[in-house]
């Protein structure tokens, strides 16, 4: 009798019960699940160094060089209850959002205008090669002429600390941007900004989030450091000021505070805000893989 149609009769197939079949599960040992977890992992490596910190604070014995760190943790708690290391922060914060914000701004129009037109892309290029060298906090003294004892000053020294890192790293995304993705959009009718915004922006996002990443660093340091002459001259500011002021009154738990304070932010940002928009972004999209 001829096999019907869809049977092949060369090919023996059989029905076998998958109860009968164990699945081997091991299960993880301590060791292999921090080093399989990144918090626990970053955690303990926050432990080690608190530890060495606390171990080598003892051993100078000197709370005016190295003070160790639980006392530097009871001075940050004590000045965090007093209310006034949560002000010296709000006070730097609001700062660093000014000047972080217009200078990603001014970034992305420069890139725009670099991307769309050959005479951007040469104004882009001399102006990175001619100011990117030059240190933030060097034009401080002629941002307090020109603004005087004023947030501006500050803000002026941290728009040019962002600008350039921004600029670099996100023209450097779009230039490479593979031909295909240029032609998709192309052969879309896209021009313009909107070319920018639907093609090359999604496509160079690593370059983006690696450039808003350092801008973010070389602010936040450009913003303490200038605080720190700032805040003297006129009475007041952010966390640079409650570390020198401590400093000259010789209180150096609450200067270690203020560091400690600083990292933390620090630790934050980068940990937080912007591993929270890289997975959500590049991760999502496939563009990364670690």
């Amino acid at each position: 009798m001829p096999a019907a149609i869809g049977e092949r009769p060369e090919r023996l197939a059989t029905t076998v019960d998958a109860s009968k079949f164990a699945i081997a599960a091991k299960p993880l040992s301590t060791l292999e699940t921090i080093t399989n977890n990144t918090a626990l992992r970053k955690l303990a490596i926050l432990i080690v160094l608190a530890l060495v910190w606390e171990i080598y604070g003892r051993y100078v014995n000197n709370q005016l060089l190295v003070p160790t760190f639980s006392a530097t943790v009871r001075a940050f708690v004590a000045a965090v209850v007093s209310g006034e290391l949560p002000l010296r922060v709000w006070v730097s914060i609001k700062i660093l959002l000014v000047g972080y914000g217009a200078g990603v701004a001014i970034a992305a129009v420069l890139t725009a205008f670099a991307t769309t037109t050959r005479i951007g892309s040469d104004l882009l290029e001399t102006l990175t090669a001619m100011f990117n060298p030059l240190p933030a906090i060097a034009l401080l003294p002629l941002a307090l002429i020109w603004f005087g004892l004023t947030p501006l000053s500050l803000s002026f020294v941290l728009i040019h600390s962002v600008l350039w890192p921004v600029a670099l790293n996100t023209h450097s995304g779009f230039v490479s941007v593979s031909p295909t993705l240029r032609m998709v959009g192309k052969n879309y009718g896209l021009r313009g900004l909107r070319y920018v915004a639907m093609i090359l922006i999604p496509a160079a996002f690593p370059s983006i989030l690696t450039g808003l990443k350092i801008g973010w660093a070389f602010a936040w340091r450009t913003l303490i450091a200038a605080e720190l002459v700032f805040g003297v001259q006129s009475g007041g500011g952010g966390l640079g000021w409650f570390i020198i002021n401590n400093k000259n009154i010789l209180d150096i738990p609450n200067v270690f505070a203020a560091l400690l304070t600083v990292i933390i932010i620090g630790l934050f940002v980068e940990n937080v805000i912007f591993r929270t928009i890289e997975t959500r972004t590049i991760r999502r999209w496939g563009m990364a893989t670690t």
